[in-house]
């Protein structure tokens, strides 16, 4: 039977995971899969916060321009369409560039997410306490999958300038989400979850500091 490109690149995935697990450790295979995937995206989600950052920058003249043209009517529109332009370009910003890692990232998360709950052999085996192929009946895994997941996006938002609703909703909601997901997944794809999420809150505190981007503000503030 043929397969098609999407299954191979889930089989790709599958096999590099296997190739990786030494001792035949499954688990440690997919711990080491994930930093790698992590440390190859790195780049790509430097990009993307320091645009975010970037744009949390430029919220306030973008919202005088917004005062400025109502777009009440197309002149209006077309006036702040242009001038939001000039002003990202200004300021070197890329209102899409935060959307690239998405992206490329889904993807790669579904593949994963696909060798891990479909692919036999992944599910074969245990690490620490958990078997791969069910959920954590400890529910350690979904705890530190939330965990982590709730301080890489608090890390993220904690330097913005501004804070509004849906990043509020996102920092709460998205680790419950986890965190009752996790209770019925593989505990493969949870720890995948859990190593990817605390990749990201070292990679954050390691690259783009929030604590170090708040005191250099006080600081040029003083």
């Amino acid at each position: 039977h043929s397969s098609s490109g999407w299954d191979q690149l889930v089989y790709f995935f599958a096999k590099s995971i296997q190739w990786l697990s030494f001792d035949g450790s499954i688990g440690i295979g997919i711990i080491l899969f994930t930093v790698l995937i992590r440390l190859l995206l790195l780049p790509l989600f430097n990009m993307q916060i320091k645009s975010s950052q970037k744009m949390q920058d430029i919220q306030p003249e973008l919202r005088k321009l917004q005062q400025k043209y109502p777009g009440k009517d197309a002149d209006s529109r077309m006036a702040l369409a242009n001038e939001s332009q000039e002003l990202y370009k200004k300021y070197g910003v890329n209102p899409y560039a935060s959307l690239l890692p998405l992206v490329i990232q889904m993807p790669v998360m579904l593949a994963l997410f696909g060798a891990l709950s479909r692919v036999s052999f992944l599910k074969t085996g245990t690490f620490l306490w958990v078997e791969l192929a069910n959920y954590d009946h400890l529910f350690i895994l979904p705890v530190l999958a939330a965990l982590f997941t709730f301080l890489s996006t608090w890390l993220t938002n904690l330097a913005a300038k501004e804070k509004n609703m849906v990043m509020t909703i996102m920092t709460y909601v998205m680790p419950l989400m986890i965190f009752f997901m996790g209770f019925k997944l593989a505990s493969g794809v949870v720890l995948y979850w859990t190593v990817s999420n605390a990749f990201q809150v070292l990679q954050l505190l390691l690259l783009n500091n929030p604590f170090k981007i708040i005191a250099e503000r006080a600081r040029q503030a003083e």
